[in-house]
């Protein structure tokens, strides 16, 4: 941690994403609650038209909080069995050069869930399994709409905090379609063609067959004359046959649109399983630097467009202030393990001071990697440039405890801020009890309905996490996915369901989701934790946006708690970091914690 050009890029990152705040806070203003006020009018305005005409859309028609939850249901359940399709049938549609056939039930579903929920979660590798078409139209597509969607719920929670006597929280029809028009669209065309300059790939070639120097042989699983793994004679473990390799396909296809997307959306899912690793995912310093500002674009501003809208901007600076410290803390505390590196390696000769680059992509190094890590995990985004699994255990325990907070540092794009309003109406509640007091937000009294709306998001998260994870770490399908023994394993597991359930998307990548003898379990139980994640998050969000919206205001006093400062800041980020820390402690402490200790003891798993 004593490079000044490491500590240099660092201030340099959170000075652009602090100078990007306000303009692009303002442009969500004026997309989602100043209609027809863009510069991009002239040109958008005409699709925008059209697209309510086609679909029968009133735009001017606002829905309340039942209305608006049913209509994102709706459009999320018609998007999930069309992606379902599509990649169940992919080897019979156009756009398949590679002859990839259609996907197996369980792992289209997962892939399907993954998708529909903003998750990207991947148990498979992109470029080996996803033809261009299903890439390009069941995958992409859903970047767009579920960021879209992400972004609308966010606005409808804000319009129920700063309205109020009222019946309506928006039109989900028509923000999603602005959001997508306006925003995504715009923003993804511009980011894609810079991402190209920087030497991404954007083409429809078939892979490239490319001689190797010299051959070498590896083992595969053996399959029978319907291309099924045969099985040894305990009926689990797949029979591996020797296959000589000298040739390797270089992966083509339209990539740069897809990462324009997954990065700005926090979407996350990867062209190739390699991810932000990738050469060309990430070609340059400086792609890797744009693709982290991008992360943290979109829900950065959602806090400058939260202030304008409650008309009150130092509560949403107070927002992004609480964010910002809990990113600052975990990216600093990642950097600071992994620059140390493994004690066990140090003493076979490795030098401290090299920290630890197993896992790393050596463009990057450690600080670009830690960084990186904290960003994706801070959002929902699960895009990576280096692999988790290979960080050291405290390292790894800040991605994952940044997942288990409920991906509000920051976060995905709209899950982030309405995440973070759940803990703003919990320590404003919090606060209240303190001096004895109803408790009152921007002249709103939280109530007892508000508060079990907000405990009834968080129960429901963390009882899905760790239901997930004991249930694995307990079963035979659960143990068999594993890559390592011991606590490191424990963690893998958590991670999974951990990230699931957070719509995060990164893994420990150790696990294997998708065996080769076509086990099920993690398939089916991580899109399952992936939808309660989603939906059964937004569903109270939106009652609580209805239930804000309906209340009439209440003249501060001189008792009324300022959600703005530093007091609020404070309490805001203990409210966080006290939540996650009593709900999950028990379970880290089993997993990256114990696993710290016996690092320097000696013990690796």
């Amino acid at each position: 941690m004593n490079s000044p050009n490491s500590w240099l890029q660092f201030a340099l990152y959170v000075g652009a994403l602090l100078v990007i705040t306000k303009p692009l806070g303002l442009f969500l203003v004026q997309v989602l609650d100043a209609r027809g006020r863009t510069f991009l009018d002239p040109i958008v305005r005409p699709f925008e038209r059209l697209t309510y005409r086609v679909c029968g859309i009133d735009p001017e028609k606002e829905q309340g909080w039942i209305g608006y939850t049913l209509a994102l249901l709706a459009f999320s359940l018609v998007g999930m069995l069309f992606t379902y399709f599509i990649l169940r049938f992919q080897d019979r549609l156009p756009l398949n050069p590679q002859g990839l056939p259609g996907l197996a039930p369980g792992l289209a579903f997962n892939t399907a869930a993954s998708f529909t929920t903003n998750t990207n979660w991947q148990n498979y590798g992109g470029e080996a399994t996803m033809s261009y078409f299903s890439q390009m139209v069941a995958l992409t597509i859903h970047n767009f709409t579920s960021a879209a969607a992400g972004i609308a719920i966010a606005a409808a929670l804000v319009r129920g905090i700063a309205r109020h006597s009222a019946k309506t929280i928006g039109n989900f029809w028509a923000d999603t379609v602005r959001v997508t028009y306006y925003l995504l669209v715009p923003v993804c065309v511009v980011f894609a063609l810079v991402l190209v300059s920087q030497g991404m790939i954007q083409n429809f070639k078939p892979y490239t067959a490319a001689k190797t120097i010299e051959p070498y042989t590896i083992q595969v699983p053996k399959t029978d004359d319907k291309g099924q793994p045969v099985l040894g004679a305990d009926g689990k473990t797949p029979v591996l046959v020797d296959q000589k390799v000298d040739t390797q396909n270089i992966v083509q296809g339209p990539m740069a649109s897809q990462v324009a997307i997954k990065m700005l959306g926090t979407n996350g899912g990867g062209y190739v399983n390699a991810n932000a690793a990738h050469p060309f995912e990430n070609p340059t310093p400086l792609s890797n630097f744009l693709q982290m500002l991008s992360i943290f674009a979109i829900p950065s501003a959602l806090t400058y467009y939260l202030g304008r809208m409650v008309k009150n901007q130092r509560h949403g600076w107070a927002v992004w202030g609480a964010m910002a410290a809990l990113f600052v803390a975990g990216a600093l505390v990642c950097w600071k393990f992994e620059a140390a590196g493994n004690p066990i390696h140090q003493k076979l000769g490795v030098a401290a001071a090299d920290g630890n680059l197993e896992g790393k992509e050596v463009r990057f190094g450690i600080f670009n990697s830690a960084l990186f890590a904290t960003i994706t995990t801070d959002a929902s985004c699960g895009a990576v440039n280096s692999m988790h699994d290979s960080f050291t255990p405290i390292g790894g325990l800040v991605p994952l405890f940044n997942i288990q907070t409920g991906e509000v540092i920051f976060g995905g794009v709209g899950a982030g801020l309405y995440g973070m309003l759940i803990f703003v109406v919990l320590a404003v509640f919090i606060a209240g009890l303190m001096v004895g007091r109803t408790p009152e937000y921007l002249g709103k009294k939280i109530e007892a309905y508000d508060v079990k709306l907000v405990m009834l998001v968080l129960m429901l998260l963390s009882a899905t996490i760790l239901a997930g994870t004991a249930w694995a770490a307990v079963s035979d399908w659960g143990q068999a996915g594993l890559n390592n023994a011991g606590p490191h394993g424990f963690s893998e597991i958590l991670y999974a369901y951990s990230s699931a359930v957070g719509n995060n998307g990164s893994a420990f990548a150790g696990l294997t989701g998708n065996p080769a003898n076509g086990d099920w379990h993690y398939n089916v139980t991580g899109g399952v934790a992936m939808l309660i994640g989603r939906f059964l998050m937004i569903v109270p969000i939106l009652a609580l946006a209805g239930n804000l919206a309906g209340k009439k205001l209440v003249p501060a006093s001189a008792g009324t708690f300022q959600t703005e400062g530093f007091t609020f800041v404070a309490l805001l980020v203990g409210t966080v970091v006290l939540v996650g820390a009593l709900t999950f402690l028990p379970a880290l402490a089993i997993g990256p914690v114990v696993e710290h200790y016996l690092m320097h003891a000696g013990t690796l798993f």
